[in-house]
């Protein structure tokens, strides 16, 4: 849960979430009030504002929810890979489906980014939330370095936070250039890639 929100019941929370995540699908972030989130998740507006207290926060949370998602849907592509080439191929289809069927996620996390910029508070939890993914992402990838799979050209830590900085800037690219082919942009990347995350 988001700092400074209080414990809601599981429930209670994922309608709340599911909610606003759809909300965001349908009208945009800033389309998207606590009037539409109450009622299509069927709780009081009060109980939105008394839990969560403002939309961003509301907003962190979702993204929250939706990165731990992603992060277990690439351990399992990390998991079941068996080679770096496999390892960078899974990074890459990540980065591809969400763009493709998840551009309003995406829209959202710079959308917070970008509110973050005026506002401590929310400032102070997308940090903890942008090193949570980080390390998260850095100790996968130590676990297969110790296993031998893959050699990284510098701390495991180091080399997930430019991935994350490579994904994010192609994001930004692909969504503000819908109709170009960012085919060759792409296995340019995986050129780049290849050299933090190599084979043996």
């Amino acid at each position: 849960m988001a700092v400074g929100t209080r414990e809601l019941s599981g429930e209670k929370a994922q309608r709340i979430v599911d909610a606003m995540r759809a909300s965001v699908g349908l009208r945009g972030t800033a389309g998207s009030t606590f009037d539409h989130v109450a009622r299509e998740a069927g709780v009081s507006r009060g109980l939105l504002h008394y839990y969560f207290g403002t939309k961003e926060r509301l907003l962190v949370e979702v993204v929250r929810r939706d990165c731990e998602l992603r992060m277990q849907l690439l351990d399992t592509a990390f998991q079941q890979s068996t080679s770096a080439d496999e390892l960078v191929q899974a990074m890459v289809h990540s980065l591809e489906d969400l763009v493709e069927n998840e551009p309003g996620f995406v829209s959202m996390i710079f959308e917070l980014f970008t509110s973050s910029r005026h506002n401590e508070e929310l400032a102070g939890e997308m940090a903890e939330l942008v090193r949570c993914t980080r390390t998260d992402l850095g100790e996968r990838l130590a676990a297969k370095r110790d296993q031998g799979l893959v050699v990284l050209a510098a701390d495991p830590d180091a080399v997930a936070g430019m991935l994350f900085a490579l994904a994010d800037g192609l994001a930004l690219r692909m969504l503000s250039e819908p109709h170009h082919d960012h085919g060759p942009t792409i296995q340019a990347s995986v050129l780049a890639i290849g050299h933090l995350v190599s084979a043996p």
